[in-house]
């Protein structure tokens, strides 16, 4: 498994901020920063899978591309 890119970094990144977020939210009895928590979580997820997805793209690219020089 290669190192996180920066859509996977970011993806933690927003999926933390909105865990903070939805909590304060909850805290302060503020529905609307509670649901802008959890739309941050799910933008979060979101780009974490398009980064991950990303470089499992470009990991398999680079095996096929050892493999054909190989040969």
């Amino acid at each position: 498994m290669g190192l996180p890119n920066k859509d996977e970094i970011k993806g933690k990144v927003d999926q933390a901020k909105g865990k903070v977020k939805e909590h304060a939210g909850r805290a302060m009895d503020d529905p609307r920063m509670t649901e802008e928590g959890i739309d941050d979580q799910n933008k979060g997820n979101i780009q974490e899978g398009f980064g991950k997805a990303r470089r499992k793209v470009g990991e398999t690219l680079e095996d096929i591309g050892h493999a054909v020089g190989h040969k």
